[in-house]
């Protein structure tokens, strides 16, 4: 959420974080993000309502902002299937896989029981199937000897620094759009999602 919200503040990445929300009211983002000047507040559920309920009440918030896109970031909570129709093709998520692997949580650790050689992050417009929505950009590291799951982890957060903000830009610049159930960049169907290496190559090239 940080490096969104500090992001934005660069003169080329045209969006603005209009406000912050959170399930948990002791979420560190929360203060973060109002002593970032950005509002936020917590939307605590309650224990005897279902998850479309308080979906609900979490739409009628966001709708006070109006925001044209919703991020997820560290948001844990597993939407319902009236939520996401309601903002279809306005949600993004990251998650800290090269997804379609691992789904789900524990991702490092699955990464490394799996004896992967490379791991990462996915940026990927958000369906009712877990962690299943069309990738949009991967970043991705290798896997070295003597890694653990904290390791990975910080390097891989690293990665979602990068490529999460650029993919908010791209859809706040019109080139990134959610249609036919797929991604779509610059008017492109994606096939599979754009590798940050290439991106970072493209911008050395210029």
């Amino acid at each position: 959420m940080r490096a969104l919200v500090e992001r934005s503040r660069g003169v080329t990445m045209g969006y603005d974080v209009v406000g912050v929300l959170s399930d948990n009211p002791a979420a560190a983002g929360l203060a973060l993000a109002r002593d970032l000047g950005v509002p936020a507040r917590a939307l605590v559920p309650v224990k005897s309502a279902d998850r479309a309920g308080y979906d609900r009440e979490l739409a009628a918030a966001i709708d006070e902002w109006g925001p044209s896109l919703i991020v997820l970031a560290g948001f844990m909570r597993i939407l319902s299937a009236e939520f996401v129709a309601r903002y279809a093709g306005r949600i993004l998520n990251i998650h800290p896989s090269l997804l379609p692997k691992f789904p789900g949580l524990h991702t490092h650790r699955r990464a490394l029981e799996a004896h992967e050689t490379q791991h990462g992050a996915t940026v990927h417009f958000v369906t009712e199937q877990l962690d299943g929505g069309p990738a949009i950009i991967q970043a991705r590291i290798t896997v070295n000897p003597g890694d653990d799951a904290d390791s990975l982890a910080a390097r891989v957060q690293a990665e979602e620094h990068r490529i999460y903000p650029l993919a908010v830009r791209w859809y706040s610049e019109g080139r990134l759009r959610y249609a036919k159930g797929r991604a779509w960049l610059d008017g492109t169907e994606l096939l599979g999602p754009v590798q940050y290496a290439d991106v970072a190559a493209a911008r050395k090239d210029h």
